[in-house]
């Protein structure tokens, strides 16, 4: 079915570079209300340069970003409120109390919702007289988290954001998440290492390899397309499989575990019959799906 949302990402042809290295080649992409996106990629694949170009941060070398339909360079303050951003490293400030910092920034935002913020404050044990400078990683990283919630964004984009917080907590924030992105319809972008923690939330992924991404779509038609062939044959596997589509190949004697991506159920007799072989298909979960695309 098309897709009638507003748009409110749209990345054409964006490239960027550090003097002559390509960091993000000609990536074009877009995000529409209601999408929650896993952004995947190795260490240093360049998920934080796109997360932080897509903001406006930075200027690509090529292409453009637009937020809302405006330039990302030339949105004005009103547009901004309508962002909430969780850095890898937070930006908050050491020297007064999550309560002071959280009144002020109430100020400045016309939507914020403090029953929201009071609950989340509660729940996730937030010591509001504690100076923000004595707070632990894991306590710092659930107050960013609710400076960039309570405000109710329709653009969240959150770099790393469970890396400090415990399975409890990872878990409070993917049900605050989920109910975000149903209730508000509200447009999430968000890497993460925790795979499995993607999978739970995520209705379309991004893959970053080799500076492009290697996928973008419904995370369904992803797991959906990238499966694992167990094949057995009754005499000698040819020399060359030739199977369209190989992600990798893994032979001992008559049997072969191949990956491939594209796949189509109706290719399966075919195979059979041009192996000699019997094939067993093997749906994989998100995290295999990403480790075998970058084996």
């Amino acid at each position: 079915m098309p897709n009638n949302l507003p748009s409110i990402v749209q990345i054409s042809q964006l490239t960027r570079c550090y003097g002559q290295h390509t960091i993000l080649d000609n990536i074009t992409a877009s995000v529409q209300q209601g999408d929650v996106i896993a952004l995947l990629g190795k260490n240093g694949a360049g998920k934080t340069t796109l997360l932080e170009t897509i903001l406006g941060f930075a200027l690509p070398d090529e292409g453009e970003v637009r937020l809302f339909g405006t330039l990302h360079h030339d949105i004005d303050a009103k547009e901004k409120q309508r962002i909430g951003f969780v850095p890898q490293q937070d930006e908050l400030l050491e020297q007064i109390n999550p309560h002071e910092h959280l009144a002020m920034f109430a100020r400045f935002q016309p939507n914020w919702d403090q029953a929201l913020c009071d609950r989340l404050c509660h729940s996730w044990e937030i010591p509001l007289i504690t100076r923000i400078s004595k707070l632990s990683l894991g306590q710092r990283q659930k107050l960013s988290i609710i400076l960039a919630l309570c405000h109710k964004p329709q653009l969240l984009v959150l770099d790393e954001p469970v890396a400090s917080l415990d399975p409890i907590a990872r878990r409070q924030f993917l049900a605050e998440l989920i109910n975000i992105a149903v209730d508000q319809q509200t447009a999430i972008i968000f890497s993460s290492h925790i795979v499995t923690d993607m999978e739970r939330v995520a209705n379309k992924v991004w893959v970053l390899k080799d500076h492009r991404l290697c996928w973008q779509g419904e995370l369904d038609t992803l797991k959906e397309s990238v499966v694992r062939l167990h094949i057995t044959a009754t005499g000698a596997l040819p020399e060359q499989l030739q199977i369209a589509n190989t992600v990798r190949e893994v032979r001992h004697g008559k049997t072969a575990m191949v990956t491939v991506s594209h796949w189509q159920t109706a290719l399966l007799p075919t195979l059979e019959e041009q192996l000699q072989a019997q094939i067993r298909v093997e749906q994989l979960n998100l995290e295999d799906i990403f480790l075998e695309l970058h084996a």
